[in-house]
């Protein structure tokens, strides 16, 4: 058996997984049904935020109990390696985590064009373009979290590490535009205002895609601030 501060951390962490497993389950399964009945969302929005949704479900429904399950056999100490079970956890894991990923990238884009290109929005964003993207999104993550059966570790964590920093990048120069774009827009509304009554309808909508674009904002850094410490621990194993 696991002994001292060790086998406490253990067991907290099962006990942390185990709630957050159910939150985080119960919270996006309402989540879903939420998306799906709110019919003032655009269709390629609602696949986007399904997308993204069904992404932090698995990780709730899945991820943290093989990682509660892991941790068991860790306190078990198991003489008795289980590669099967070891694969499918970290499969598992690759999955969703770069569904996630690669969700906030296509949303962060999404809400970009939305912003920055408005007129053209419904002419260059249809709904078969975003569902095409939401399945490229999820056969190259299964790609990614299936090459280490077949790749060395090293090149895999190199791999990793290059993919997600290059969209982390990526994802904040587009946020940081998002922003530029949203601070020209809410002077555009207050200029707006002061006009004609009957341009109510464009304030109306130019507050809609403030809104939208700051809540894509605040999911990114979030989302940011949650995933920095896996880049910091996958630089740090690439390095040893």
């Amino acid at each position: 058996m696991v002994e001292g501060g060790l086998y406490s951390s253990y067991i907290a962490n099962c006990v942390f997984n185990g709630f957050f497993s159910y939150t985080a389950t119960m919270l996006n399964c309402v989540t879903i049904h939420a998306i799906r009945k709110t019919s003032s969302l655009p269709k390629p929005l609602k696949t986007l935020l399904l997308s993204l949704t069904v992404s932090d479900l698995g990780v709730g429904l899945l991820v943290q109990p093989m990682f509660i399950a892991y941790l068991v056999k860790k306190v078990e100490q198991a003489t008795e390696n289980n590669p099967t079970f070891d694969n499918a956890y970290l499969i598992t894991v690759n999955l969703f985590r770069y569904a996630s990923f690669f969700g906030v990238m296509a949303l962060s884009v999404d809400r970009f064009v939305a912003t920055h290109l408005h007129l053209r929005y419904q002419e260059l964003v249809t709904h078969k373009r975003v569902v095409a993207a939401v399945i490229s999104i999820w056969v190259f993550s299964t790609f990614l979290s299936l090459i280490r059966l077949w790749t060395p570790v090293f090149i895999i964590y190199v791999v990793f590490v290059f993919i997600e920093v290059v969209c982390i990048i990526t994802v904040t120069f587009i946020n940081y535009k998002i922003y530029v774009v949203v601070r020209r827009h809410v002077h555009q509304i207050r200029a707006l205002q002061v006009q004609h009554a009957a341009q109510s309808v464009e304030i109306a909508s130019a507050g809609r895609q403030k809104k939208s674009a700051i809540a894509t904002v605040y999911v990114y850094l979030v989302f940011l601030v949650c995933y920095l410490p896996n880049i910091c621990i996958l630089i740090n194993m690439d390095h040893r």
